[in-house]
């Protein structure tokens, strides 16, 4: 996502109810009592969140090693990846409905800490052991995450585990406020320094992690504010109703990120400045076994397509399954209604996804328990199994949508179709002037 203007989050909300508050309102509170419960069925953990539910895959032996293979580079973006790998752990217990405020703090020599008021990380005794904070910690791979353990869905999937952060920082200490008590725990590059200890009391719950990359790793060690903004800006807007805060120590800024409308706020703000072709973004949310499917959109006067695609708070810039099924449910939902209302007659050809797609700004977020991911950058869903739920869900919400939005579908289909014609008559225009360059061509002299 590029972000060509900063804006105050809270001018954003200002600006998104001020456009048509009541619309909405109204839109997010009837397709949210619909699936409520079916999405905290798709979310909810199995079991408690306990040692048990940690599992171990593999060690951190080469992690400090070969550091590009597990974060990418040891450059900025490298340093940043960290960040990202700490807060995906809060994003977790957050999809899983136990954490709705997360804190990133960047203190003045380039340390981070990241809290959260989620159930904390266990620290009763794992199986191997060794209590399970610290399992999570110093094992790569290792957490609540994987078959049938404390997360049906999770971000951190993609990435590799807070442990790698671990290894690649001169200092770690994480405290855990949970059972009434904090408990703390100390590492240096990998190893633990000072086992889990009692603090004393503690009230409610959550977990702070604060590290410090380790500068014989990184060639960057000075973490950039706007970097870390645009990253979790995004991630409250995949993520509506939970807070998420961004302060600088270094240079007193600071900004909380907070979007009950979710998405429908992410697709507003992308549009904030152009002439829109819809009163409100559509929006269509629904749930088909575990997987949670959730897309905004709107239509303005552009003449690009504007798609932002995501899986567990991923941003899949290759596209993948999700995509596919978007587009081909898009596709076929107004080609169907501009039929339906003689905008296309019996012998016209249906209206191509491009002309669809003219002016669309759309984002699409799934939640799905396990992803599977393409490409040369891994940024691909592979799935098979999606393309059809969210064509599926989209193409139904749609016929809906335009059923009773006659007013809005009309602009929509009368906007592709002026797309087609428009499309059509360049190819016309390319076909005459290339006719007349070969008979020019044919008739030269010689």
């Amino acid at each position: 996502m590029t972000d060509k203007k900063t804006q105050d989050p809270k001018d954003l909300l200002r600006d998104v109810e001020a456009s048509d508050p009541e619309k909405i309102r109204a839109m997010e509170a009837e397709k949210q009592a619909e699936i409520t419960e079916e999405i905290e069925e798709a979310t909810a953990v199995k079991g408690q969140y306990s040692a048990k539910q940690i599992q171990v895959l593999e060690g951190l032996e080469a992690v400090r090693k070969r550091p590009s293979m597990y974060i990418g580079s040891v450059s900025a973006r490298g340093l940043h990846h960290l960040v990202s790998e700490v807060v995906d752990n809060s994003i977790d217990e957050a999809l899983a409905g136990f954490c709705t405020d997360i804190q990133v703090t960047i203190h003045r020599d380039n340390s981070i800490t990241v809290r959260d008021n989620g159930r904390g990380i266990p620290v009763d005794m794992h199986k191997t052991g060794r209590p399970a904070v610290e399992v999570v910690m110093t094992v790569l791979h290792a957490g609540g995450k994987f078959g049938d353990g404390g997360y049906k869905v999770s971000g951190g999937l993609h990435g590799v585990g807070v442990s790698c952060v671990n290894a690649l920082s001169e200092k770690m200490e994480v405290e855990v406020h949970r059972n009434g008590k904090a408990y703390g725990i100390e590492f240096s590059r990998g190893r633990t320094v000072r086992p889990l200890y009692e603090k004393g009391p503690a009230e409610g719950t959550g977990t702070i992690v604060h590290f410090k990359p380790d500068d014989t790793i990184f060639t960057e060690t000075v973490y950039d504010y706007d970097t870390l903004r645009l990253r979790l800006r995004e991630l409250a807007f995949l993520n509506k109703g939970v807070t998420i805060s961004l302060a600088d120590e270094r240079s007193g800024r600071s900004e909380a990120f907070h979007f009950e409308g979710g998405i429908i706020e992410f697709v507003r703000y992308v549009d904030q400045n152009k002439d829109k072709v819809n009163t409100a973004p559509i929006y269509v949310e629904g749930v088909k076994d575990t997987t949670i499917v959730e897309v905004a959109m709107e239509y303005t006067d552009s003449y690009n397509e504007n798609i932002f695609t995501y899986v567990n708070n991923i941003n899949t810039e290759e596209g993948g399954t999700h995509l596919s099924g978007f587009k081909q449910a898009l596709t076929r939902a107004i080609n169907d209604y501009a039929r339906k209302i003689g905008a296309l007659k019996d012998n016209d050809e249906n209206l191509g996804g491009d002309d669809c797609r003219e002016g669309l700004t759309a984002v699409i977020s799934l939640k799905v328990a396990e992803p599977q991911f393409e490409g040369q950058t891994k940024t691909k869903l592979g799935n098979s199994e999606i393309r059809g739920i969210v064509d599926n869900l989209v193409t139904a919400q749609l016929n809906e949508f335009f059923e009773e939005n006659p007013a809005e579908a009309k602009k929509i289909v009368a906007k592709a179709v002026m797309a087609s014609r428009a499309r059509a008559a360049a190819r016309k225009a390319r076909d005459l002037t290339r006719r007349s360059n070969l008979l020019q061509s044919t008739s030269l002299p010689g």
